[in-house]
């Protein structure tokens, strides 16, 4: 995204909290080549970005230490029309061609690309899933004036990603469930809306916590985050909805990706605006910032006798017994999602000694946690 508009915003939320500020450090300025950083995840040690509209069909490895571009990838059976948006679940990268400042596109789309590709070789293909807004009939362009532009994408589950919206008209957010499916689909609105106070421009969904993560910025370039959680089932707006300030001037936020538990990386835009005759710029960056959640998020901890994980400590096989169990998913002590499946037993017999945490998810939508000891 490379325009801006001045709009008068109004400060609300479907139950909105406003949070402390975050401390944002400054890691270094990227690249030139990625000085239109619109999206990044964080995978085999890298922070992986893409370049937005005009771009190269290309995923770039950042070296978060040097700075330096280590690698690149291309995808050779896609264009870049307008890349905004990246995210990961356990096998595949999905990019998000989404991008759509007059909406008045009829070709958006994410590229689905697995792992094992992408590791193996430096130029592969990707699976397409085609979409469009189900609630959209004005295709009517109007340029940097429409609710149908998007740029945050987020894996949510097995089989679906979410898409929210980039409202230049009143700055609701609206969110939208994408299979992960190669196809075509007409996508659906969810129930609950954000009223984001800005440009929401990224995202992440936190497994472990349960938390929805959207970074995005004002008209005057000040960013911020929202943090939702205790929401119900897929409708990531319907529970807390929480903003924060970043404390790091004006920035054109573009990503975020989570490197740890609590530990954050977001990549920022080039900018250069004109304002009243003022003149406002800076470089792409690469900023870190960490959120205190702790390594069991908000899971529920219970002493809950109807379910039985077993054995207590572990050698290889763990079992899960009890009813109305619809997944289960196991994490190490820094919030990492090592398995996810409908299965109630774990093969453990390949992981190291130590602590891990079980979470048990239920047809209700609530879910448990419990401790696990690998011996």
């Amino acid at each position: 995204m490379r325009l801006f508009v001045l709009v008068v915003i109004v400060v609300c939320g479907l139950n909105p909290i406003f949070g402390q500020t975050i401390e944002v450090s400054q890691k270094f300025n990227l690249p030139s080549t990625l000085t239109e950083s619109s999206g990044a995840i964080f995978f085999n040690d890298k922070l992986i970005t893409i370049t937005d509209s005009g771009g190269e069909n290309k995923l770039y490895e950042l070296d978060t230490l040097s700075g330096n571009i280590t690698r690149t990838v291309t995808i050779s059976n896609a264009t870049n029309f307008d890349w905004e948006a990246l995210t990961q679940d356990d096998t595949s990268i999905f990019i998000g061609d989404i991008g759509n400042n007059s909406g008045d596109r009829t070709d958006l789309k994410v590229y689905k690309i697995s792992k094992v590709d992408y590791l193996n070789s430096t130029n592969i293909n990707a699976e397409t899933i085609g979409f469009s807004y189900a609630d959209q009939s004005d295709f009517t362009p109007n340029l940097n004036n429409t609710e149908w532009d998007a740029e945050a994408l987020v894996s949510y589950s097995d089989t679906h990603l979410i898409l929210f919206t980039k409202d230049w008209v009143n700055n609701i957010t609206k969110s939208y469930l994408i299979p992960k499916t190669p196809g075509t689909f007409a996508v659906n609105r969810l129930n609950s809306t954000l009223e984001s106070d800005g440009l929401i421009t990224g995202g992440f969904f936190n497994d472990a916590s349960g938390k929805l993560y959207l970074v995005g910025y004002s008209s005057l370039l000040v960013p911020f985050i929202w943090t939702s959680e205790s929401f119900n089932g897929n409708d990531v707006f319907s529970g807390t909805n929480t903003k924060s300030a970043l404390d790091v001037g004006q920035e054109q936020i573009e990503g975020i990706a989570s490197v740890s538990a609590n530990r954050y990386l977001m990549t920022s835009e080039s900018f250069s605006v004109t304002r009243l005759g003022i003149t406002f710029s800076d470089d792409a960056k690469l900023m870190a910032f960490s959120i205190d959640e702790g390594a069991l998020g908000n899971s529920n901890f219970e002493n809950n006798e109807s379910i039985k994980i077993l054995p207590n400590p572990v050698v290889d096989v763990l079992y899960i017994n009890g009813e109305d169990i619809v997944s289960v998913e196991l994490f190490d002590t820094k919030s990492v999602l090592l398995s996810r499946g409908q299965q109630t037993q774990i093969d453990m017999s390949n992981m190291s000694s130590g602590v891990y945490l079980v979470r048990v998810n239920f047809q209700d939508q609530t879910s448990l946690m419990k401790r696990v000891v690998k011996q």
